[in-house]
């Protein structure tokens, strides 16, 4: 076979993919792509998928698919070489889980395989303990989606975020399936229906998402992002946690190392304001804070009142006078002592937050007294929430 360039691989295997969506049989499509191709790398299959996305096929057509693209795609796959990656690797991690997610099937399937004269309420009970330790699966997929995909589609490479995430929610619909039928089980006879019609889907559909994470998915990613990327990933995983696994020491201590060293500066430029969490319009921030369905009152720490929030119902008036004057001056004398004992808590760390219940024109109304610190727990000033609860 002569040597195809990228680019006409890419051809063939689009057009092989289009004539399986069009009937062609997974034996046909085997045959032209060892005859006309021969190999090809997990990146050039996941460039595919994006360009059938980008020519107007759909996502969900694909999704539907993406079993056979795996099958088909299989034997070229698992010839090719697999990029090592180290212990605080976000890939490293996410393979980890994967490796326990093998191992919790082999059990259920051990399970299920016991002798039939075992009592069906004691392999239901097991069997349930099983499959919701599996079903914790769905943190992994979670980073993988809240992480992974945004950083990719920076990339402009959409596909996984549009195909792969509707197939995790194939996976969790069936552990919904199979966690729910289970119940209903009351001999043998059902218990092999079910593991027919709920439990093995479950577990191939669980399997098939390690295949094409770990051969397309993680080598694609692996080759799109770069070491910002990676290093972001990581940071911002403990957000979201870990399923399965104790992270390696070398992780631990490279996350330690990047929350001591990052510096979340804020940023304004003519009228945007960069914030560590995204960037946003002054306007637009205005608006945010006067649509809350709660009151907003900022005191600085030297008790200055700075801000409030204008929303249309407000439930306590304020007015602008009230800027700049001191907060114990805004409260009736019969009040300040509890003031002054909220603000003080607040300075010296022993408290860091209150909540009172009032009844104010037959409203109950909920309000809580916050202390703002920043990154070095040093006090910035009280924040007053006010909600109509009733």
């Amino acid at each position: 076979m002569k040597q195809l360039s990228k680019d006409q691989k890419k051809g063939i295997m689009k057009d092989i993919i289009l004539k399986l969506h069009q009937g062609l049989s997974i034996e046909a499509a085997r045959g032209r792509f060892e005859e006309e191709v021969g190999t090809i790398s997990s990146v050039e299959i996941a460039e595919i998928e994006q360009a059938l996305i980008d020519e107007g096929l759909s996502p969900e057509e694909i999704k539907k698919f993406c079993n056979v693209h795996a099958l088909l795609f299989q034997a070229a796959l698992e010839k090719a070489p697999t990029q090592e990656t180290s212990p605080s690797h976000p890939i490293f991690l996410f393979k980890l889980e994967n490796r326990e997610v093998e191992r919790s099937v082999d059990s259920i399937k051990a399970l299920m395989e016991e002798d039939e004269g075992r009592d069906v309420r004691e392999m239901k009970r097991e069997l349930e303990g099983l499959l919701l330790v599996l079903k914790q699966i769905e943190t992994h997929y979670e980073r993988k989606e809240q992480l992974l995909f945004p950083y990719l589609e920076r990339r402009g490479f959409m596909g996984p975020s549009k195909v792969m995430w509707g197939k995790d929610n194939e996976v969790r619909d069936l552990f919904r399936k199979a966690l729910g039928e289970l119940d209903g089980v009351t001999d043998s006879a059902e218990l092999a229906t079910y593991c027919q019609d709920a439990l093995n889907p479950l577990l191939e559909e669980t399997l098939g998402m390690i295949f094409k994470e770990e051969s397309i998915l993680f080598p694609t990613a692996l080759e799109k992002l770069d070491a910002s990327d990676w290093v972001a990933i990581l940071r911002d995983s403990d957000e979201i946690g870990y399923v399965f696994i104790q992270k390696p020491e070398e992780t631990i201590v490279l996350e330690r190392h990047l929350r001591d060293s990052l510096i979340e500066e804020t940023l304004i430029h003519d009228d945007n304001i960069t914030l560590p969490t995204g960037t946003i319009n002054v306007t637009e921030l205005m608006h945010i804070f006067n649509t809350l369905p709660v009151d907003i009152t900022f005191v600085d720490k030297d008790d200055t009142v700075k801000y409030f929030s204008a929303s249309q119902d407000r439930i306590f008036s304020r007015t602008r006078a009230i800027i700049g004057r001191n907060v114990q001056n805004c409260h009736p004398p019969q009040s300040v002592d509890v003031v002054e004992k909220i603000v003080a808590s607040f300075k010296d760390g022993t408290r860091d937050s209150y909540d009172f219940w009032l009844t104010v024109k037959g409203k109950f109304v909920y309000i809580r007294y916050f202390a703002l610190r920043d990154s070095t727990n040093q006090y910035l000033g009280t924040l007053e929430v006010t909600q109509d609860v009733t």
